[in-house]
């Protein structure tokens, strides 16, 4: 009987991971799953002979799975963490067209929530770490696998709480893949080619959600009142969710720009009028390339008041903000002139900006990959609006990198998918991935005499 490689089985892995219901809420105890999904997983890696390390981030069901496998001896590379949260958000399923955890393969599609975050990649890292052990590689550089909880609601529970409690799990490890990178964005260039660009992230905005307060005096609705908690509070929410923050182009941002303006002959550069309209000309991922032009700050919350005639003492509401690298404190200025004098604010999550630079033998290990199986695609870093596990492991002096490749068909709106209805990822992406990952993987590091690397098919 033929030993399965990593393309026979990654496709029903990835399906059998979305049967979990992983679905996390933010509240403890509402979030279920993670525990059965991570020990699923650690199962599917003793079962090739990895020693697996299973915890519980501080609390009860918060699953994390962490294995290794030992690379080239010789080698002076650090450990590479390939790191995969196994949470999802909850979704809806009388708003899908499929059962979001069904884990359905159908019409050339995985579907279900977690498809593209970040069930896919999480499939392929376990697809890849089975073949390995099955087939007695040695990387050139030791691997380190972390399949974690809670990312989904900023980590605290997952990669933070490891970090701080438990960071002899991550020794020796010096960079990082995560998700949310190597992902094709298809453009038209001036002579009627196309070009498949791939996006790897080296970059994401800080993410800070916040808190704001406002109290008045409380009294009978029928009553004048020149200090009401509700129209302090909805006068401050409506300044910062309409204000524009300066235009600020971070190098990864300023990188991307110029490459999609080499390739498609647009006008992308700083002084653009109305860069973020120019931007939608590259299709549906321009939501998550325009988010990274500025500083966000998007009102998501509102809560005031227990009865109609009732003028409430105290009104809150929560604002999601996105900060960019270097911006925090002027960020911050912004936000208090807006607020007023009567409206307080406190972070509920605050998590820090992250960048890297677009080199190294890891990026071209990227590259190499990449090019291997589409010879005329091209790697271009660029900046995440949103925020990833990343964010704990940069904590511990990693280098972090967003990697999790997919081909992707030129129409298919991949930005919409992640946390939308009917989330899925096409077969052949998932297979290209795998494919892509493996050749990443073993060049990871600087080739060495002794390295041992079976022959890639």
């Amino acid at each position: 009987m033929t030993t399965p490689r990593a393309l026979d089985e990654v496709v029903d892995l990835v399906a059998d991971l979305i049967r979990f219901d992983t679905s996390n809420t933010g509240e403890p105890e509402t979030t279920k799953g993670e525990e059965g999904c991570a020990k699923w997983v650690a199962d599917q890696l003793a079962e090739v002979g990895y020693e697996t390390t299973y915890i519980e981030s501080g609390q009860p069901g918060r699953g994390n799975v962490i294995a290794r496998l030992a690379g080239d001896p010789t080698s002076t590379a650090g450990a590479l963490l390939v790191h995969c949260h196994l949470d999802v958000v909850p979704a809806e399923a009388a708003d899908w067209s499929v059962h979001p955890f069904a884990g359905a393969i159908a019409d050339g599609y995985i579907w279900g929530r977690g498809a593209v975050d970040m069930k896919d990649m999480a499939g392929m890292a376990l697809a890849l770490a089975r073949q390995f052990a099955r087939e007695g590689t040695i990387p050139p550089r030791e691997l380190v696998f972390a399949f974690l909880a809670d990312e989904e609601a900023g980590g605290t529970w997952g990669s933070h709480w490891l970090v701080e409690n438990r960071p002899d799990l991550f020794a020796g490890v010096t960079e990082a893949v995560g998700e949310v990178g190597g992902f094709s964005l298809t453009v038209d260039r001036p002579d009627g080619q196309q070009r498949r660009l791939y996006l790897v992230e080296t970059a994401e905005k800080g993410l800070c959600w916040m808190r704001l307060r406002a109290k008045g005096t409380a009294g009978h609705g029928s009553f004048l009142h020149d200090d009401n908690a509700v129209t302090e509070l909805s006068a401050a929410v409506a300044r910062i969710g309409t204000h524009r923050f300066p235009l600020v182009l971070t190098d990864a941002v300023s990188a991307f720009l110029a490459v999609a303006a080499e390739e498609t002959g647009l006008d992308l550069g700083v002084d653009t009028p109305d860069l973020e309209t120019a931007l939608f000309k590259l299709g549906g991922l321009a939501r998550i390339i325009g988010a990274t032009l500025r500083d966000t700050a998007n009102p998501t919350m509102l809560h005031a008041g227990y009865k109609a005639n009732v003028i409430p003492q105290t009104a809150e509401a929560v604002i999601d903000c996105r900060v960019l690298p270097g911006r925090q404190a002027a960020f911050e200025a912004e936000i208090d002139a807006l607020l007023g004098p009567n409206v307080e604010r406190e972070w509920i999550t605050h998590l820090d900006s992250y960048e890297t630079t677009f080199d190294g033998h890891l990026v071209d290990a990227m590259n190499e990959a990449i090019l291997t199986y589409d010879p005329q695609g091209r790697t271009v870093p660029y900046m995440l609006s949103g925020g990833t596990d990343a964010k704990a492991f940069a904590k511990l002096g990693i280098r972090c990198f967003g990697f999790a490749p997919l081909q992707l068909p030129p129409e298919l709106d991949f930005a919409a998918l992640f946390h939308g209805v009917d989330e899925r990822v096409p077969v052949d992406s998932v297979l290209f991935g795998t494919k892509v990952f493996e050749h990443f993987l073993l060049h990871s590091a600087p080739a060495t005499a002794a390295a041992s690397h079976p022959t890639e098919r």
